[in-house]
């Protein structure tokens, strides 16, 4: 069976779109593993009924590599020889994603199986995808035009034999990413598998092959060239998979984080005061952070990732080493960053809070009452605890604010920190003030004595805006008379 299939357009960029689908499902660990096994069983039955339908059809890439080193895999993938419209056919809740491609995602509930016909890809023209493939039926094809030897063993569900074609299983044991072929031509061809190499490597612990290491270190500008958006999923998967900290120094040592994150690159060698800091420079200490992280959420990795991003443009010798405003100025560069790699508003907006409030834990014990619930009942607020926490653990190792809100939450129920507003503008009108930008300044006056404990009532509150606030003459008075 031969079959050649011209690439058009944004059709070809599957990847991209088929791990933003999975990525939703990576809500909890729980979750995860309740589908992984769901997909599993799905995997099998897939395999099985390609197979009665006279097809070939194995697991394929990650899914295997993860069986042989013992670990849960997070994904499963079929390779058959069966075209995509015969596997549609094949099955009712299956939709065709990658038509040029021959990819077909089948579905069961919250499970899904990525099933992709075997095929050979022609010439590469922009780095990211092929102009053309041609289905075949020789697994070999298949597997000779995949990124890394790890990813490209085949296996049958069934008896547990295991295509190897191009010493991934030996590599498995060595604990090598190597590129299959020339590492030249497989980083030409799509520029991702660079980082797709660091990713690798870091989550699990594994070694860049020398080649495969030297081609990196080559072409590392070439990722200028990759879509951010895909850019954004393998950082996102290096920093929480696990190793992120190594992931990062790799990402330093080929190039690549220069290329991708400058800001961040910049750290290396930013001096910091030895009595706050006794670690090292900026970088180091960022470096020791991610290190400390323990399955972190999206947020909370780029959160530690950035927090400090804003020290190399803030660095000054005063009486000490100083970075005077590194918060806000470290605030608005994480937004541009993240905005730049296209994550979504609401990601940008809790990293933008973690990197903007993340110097506000100096003050917590002197924090009046009212502020220092506020500070407490913050959106994520957990996200906040954990990056003081690593904060702290990477540097001076002191825990004592970090120790004190802990014990300040414990003490405090849910309701002490956001309660029921007593009055609002609407009750400020009735009582003779008119509207304007006092109202905010009022109401805020308010909520800090219902913080505070001084009013606990609505007419207390009334009262309380009374006598600080001069009402309009005329109305109130005939009111309250």
């Amino acid at each position: 069976m031969v079959a050649t299939i011209t690439l058009v357009g944004a059709a070809g960029d599957v990847d991209c779109v088929v791990e933003m689908a999975r990525n939703l499902l990576l809500t909890n660990l729980y979750d995860h593993r309740r589908v992984s096994r769901k997909a599993e069983e799905l995997a099998r039955a897939v395999v099985k009924r390609l197979r009665a339908a006279g097809h070939q059809a194995w697991l394929v890439g990650g899914c295997v590599r993860d069986h042989l080193l013992g670990r849960e895999p997070e994904d499963y993938d079929v390779a058959t020889d069966a075209l995509p419209d015969k596997v549609a056919a094949l099955f009712e809740n299956s939709f065709v994603i990658g038509p040029d491609f021959g990819v077909v995602l089948v579905r069961d509930g919250d499970a899904e199986v990525q099933v992709a016909t075997l095929r050979s890809d022609h010439r590469y023209v922009d780095g990211r995808r092929p102009v053309s493939v041609t289905f075949v039926n020789d697994p070999r094809l298949d597997v000779v035009r995949r990124d890394f030897t790890i990813n490209g063993l085949l296996m049958d569900p069934e008896t547990g034999e295991v295509l190897d074609f191009v010493g991934g299983r030996q590599d498995l044991a060595e604990g090598l990413i190597r590129a299959i072929g020339d590492p030249e031509q497989r980083f030409a061809e799509d520029h991702l598998r660079m980082l797709r190499a660091v990713r690798f490597a870091a989550a699990l612990n594994f070694r860049i092959e020398p080649r495969t290491l030297e081609a990196i270190r080559r072409q590392h500008k070439q990722i200028s060239r990759i879509s951010p958006e895909r850019i954004r999923i393998e950082l996102v998967r290096i920093l929480t998979e696990g190793g992120a900290r190594r992931g990062m120094e790799m990402m330093d040592e080929t190039g690549l984080l220069a290329e991708i994150l400058p800001e961040v690159a910049a750290m290396k060698g930013v001096p910091q005061p030895p009595e706050f800091h006794p670690e090292g420079d900026v970088w180091t200490h960022v470096l020791l952070m991610l290190e400390l992280m323990q399955r972190p959420t999206t947020t909370l990795a780029m959160g530690v990732l950035l927090h400090d991003v804003g020290k190399p443009r803030t660095y000054r010798v005063a009486d000490r080493i100083r970075f005077d405003e590194h918060d806000v100025v470290g605030a608005q560069m994480a937004v541009e960053i993240m905005t730049r790699l296209r994550f979504s508003s609401e990601e940008i907006r809790r990293v933008e809070a973690l990197v903007r409030y993340h110097l506000r834990w100096r003050h917590v014990k002197h924090m009046r009452e009212s502020k220092l619930k506020r500070f407490l009942a913050m959106e994520h607020f957990e996200e906040h605890m954990e990056l003081h926490r690593l904060d702290c653990l990477a540097s001076h190792g002191n825990l004592e604010n970090y120790e004190f809100v802990r014990r300040k939450l414990e003490e405090t129920p849910p309701e002490a920190l956001r309660p029921k507003r007593l009055i609002t503008g609407h009750d400020l009108i009735r009582a003779g003030y008119r509207p304007g930008p006092a109202f905010s300044v009022i109401l805020r006056e308010v909520e800090d004595a219902q913080l505070e404990g001084r009013v606990q009532t609505p007419e207390e509150a009334l009262a309380f805006v009374l006598a600080r606030f001069e009402p309009p003459e005329g109305r109130l008075r005939e009111e309250v008379a």
